[in-house]
């Protein structure tokens, strides 16, 4: 499975749209680039996967993997980049404002739910992020 995220960047945040296979699934939130820093950037463009992963805090959540000089970029709900995000991606339902959005844990559980069917499948899933 190939998933899209297109982004637009702005000072204060970064907003995205995620397709697969030329299907809308959500968009996104995310911190602003700055240079790859660690729990202040968002990640580089470029390919990545996406694999299962379990914690306390998010439980059953997704993985980017292979995130040059960065780990445990995660998937998971937020509303407000700045306030809630360490470099992760936050699928939301509307975008309000650059690096805001709105009903995260709808569009969460929308991506979750189609990524995990591709994983239980012993499919890869694939994170193509542009510009």
């Amino acid at each position: 499975m190939l998933i899209q995220l297109q982004r637009t960047y702005f000072p204060n945040g970064t907003n995205g749209k995620l397709e697969c296979e030329g299907k809308f699934i959500c968009y996104t939130i995310e911190l602003p680039w700055k240079e790859n820093e660690k729990r202040v950037s968002c990640i580089p463009e470029g390919k990545y996967f996406i694999k299962k992963r379990y914690s306390n805090k998010f439980k059953w959540h997704l993985e980017v993997t292979n995130v040059m000089n960065r780990s445990l970029i995660l998937f998971h709900p937020a509303n407000n980049a700045l306030i809630e995000l360490n470099g992760c991606i936050a699928p939301v339902t509307k975008l309000s404002g650059p690096g805001l959005g709105l009903m995260s844990r709808k569009a969460y559980t929308k991506l979750k739910d189609l990524v995990y069917k591709a994983l239980d499948s012993n499919e890869s899933v694939e994170l193509i992020v542009k510009f």
